[in-house]
């Protein structure tokens, strides 16, 4: 049956504005890192997978996040995504905001990652390439490169967008200094920078200390990643390590990061949630969204149980200042930031 979506799917939502420009974005964004790259039996992704991308965009989820590097393997994502869009999203494309990076490592040699213009030019072709698409929305330089100068990076994201294959650029896990230098940078060749990419979650707060105000500042867009802290902000990990989970998968979590100090934490933090009539993953999702300059929470999900479950938590986005002041006592650094050495250069 070939997929049709749902009519009423924009009744309920309210979209919110990136930054100073004129594209909105939906509050929840489906991420691509993980689930999304080849089932284990066969070359393609799994069934659940296609059916949480249809179920988001019935839901008016109409942001999709990727990147070169997401699968596994690397790559797999964007292909089965361009798959889909040739199979079923291909008449709804102009309502869709699909984005994808470079920095990471995705293949051998000296030009296979970082920030050089070499990398990122074939790397967006690569992409388009597999997402069967034109352009995208969005394009990202993904972590700030230290032994490139900025000016080639900026140069590299410009041309993306001159040359008609990206439509808004932006970046991710940049600290507030190189923000700054960078915004300068697009704004002297005549683009400006869409939205910035950073880790967030109630057990790693490192953009609140400056990088939000200059995010608002600036005028430029946030959309956080990483929100569930990978899943550490539900309950799975209370009584064991689940054999369906990132740390059993050894994909992006260590089992060294489940401390008694978090776990405690997680316990009272679910008891919050459930006063507000919330599930821990969704008073971590609306927490997220309690700012005004926040565009977007970007998640990802194994089922679409999990991302339902996710999208719920857009029915409550208000905090007393009681609960926010109860949260903070519990929502304290884990030290769990992959991305930290990117965000602190």
């Amino acid at each position: 049956m070939p997929y049709n979506a749902d009519k009423k799917r924009y009744d309920k939502l309210t979209y919110r504005r990136c930054g100073n420009s004129g594209l909105l974005l939906p509050p929840i964004t489906l991420g691509l890192w993980h689930n999304f790259g080849n089932d284990k039996s066969k070359k393609s992704m799994s069934i659940e997978a296609k059916k949480m991308l249809f179920r988001a965009f019935d839901r008016g989820v109409t942001h999709f996040d990727l990147a070169n590097n997401y699968g596994p393997p690397a790559g797999s994502a964007e292909e089965n995504f361009g798959k889909v869009i040739k199979s079923d999203f291909k008449k709804y494309r102009d309502e869709m905001i699909i984005s994808t990076k470079a920095g990471y490592h995705m293949w051998d040699g000296p030009y296979g990652e970082w920030g050089s213009k070499k990398y990122l030019t074939a790397s967006l072709d690569q992409s388009l390439k597999r997402m069967n698409l034109e352009y995208v929305d969005i394009f990202y330089s993904h972590r700030f490169d230290p032994l490139t100068p900025l000016e080639e990076t900026a140069d590299a994201l410009v041309q993306s967008i001159k040359s008609g294959k990206a439509l808004y650029v932006g970046i991710s896990s940049y600290s507030s200094k190189q923000t700054i230098k960078m915004n300068k940078l697009l704004k002297e060749r005549g683009v400006s920078c869409l939205i910035h990419q950073p880790s967030y979650s109630m057990i790693n707060r490192w953009v609140e200390k400056d990088l939000l105000s200059t995010l608002k500042k600036l005028g430029i867009g946030c959309i956080a990643f990483s929100p569930l802290a990978q899943g550490m902000l539900s309950g799975k990990y209370l009584k064991k390590i689940p054999k369906v989970s990132r740390i059993s998968d050894n994909s992006s979590l260590d089992k060294n990061m489940i401390t008694k100090s978090y776990l405690f934490k997680i316990k009272e933090l679910t008891k919050i949630a459930n006063k507000r009539g919330q599930t821990l993953p969704q008073m971590a999702l609306s927490w997220i969204l309690r700012h005004p300059t926040m565009t977007s929470a970007l998640i990802g999900a194994r089922t679409v149980k999990q991302l339902d479950e996710c999208l719920d938590s857009q029915n409550n986005l208000t905090f007393s200042n009681s609960e926010l002041k109860e949260i903070d006592k519990y929502a304290k650094e884990e030290k769990i930031n992959l991305w930290v050495k990117s965000s602190t250069d």
